[in-house]
């Protein structure tokens, strides 16, 4: 089981920004910005996006796109990027990170430090728009 398996099921501690029965949003620990959210398939755990049946594909997409919509209200931006690059855990997710830039979007650059209380406040204000929707 990945560690995204644990984490939707909830055997490991994350900050929920968004769930149904077949996908999971939650933030990620180490922030290329604030409210820097994965989205994951919750019963598939391949590694490699492109491997998803048609179905899982464009509901993971759906639901990506409600969390990007929601995180957009919740975190001032310009825009929310997306990535999918499934090289660091094996287990398909795609990253929603909110942009001033674009090369807010450069995996490569120093993180900011968001503390644990930031990380909590921002995903019950990304929860609370996801549940507007």
């Amino acid at each position: 089981m990945t560690i995204f398996s644990k984490i939707a099921k909830g055997e490991i501690p994350s900050w929920k920004v968004a769930e149904n029965d077949e996908f999971y949003a939650f933030l990620d620990i180490n922030p290329l910005a604030e409210g820097h959210t994965l989205v994951i398939p919750k019963n598939v755990e391949d590694d490699y996006i492109f491997h998803l049946d048609e179905a899982t594909y464009n509901g993971l997409w759906a639901f990506a796109r409600k969390v990007a919509v929601a995180l957009g209200k919740a975190v001032p931006c310009k825009r929310v990027g997306v990535a999918v690059l499934g090289m660091e855990v094996p287990h398909t997710h795609i990253h929603l990170v909110p942009l001033q830039t674009e090369g807010d979007l450069d995996f490569r650059k120093e993180r900011p430090v968001v503390s644990a209380e930031q990380q909590a406040r921002i995903a019950a204000s990304i929860l609370a728009e996801y549940e507007k929707l």
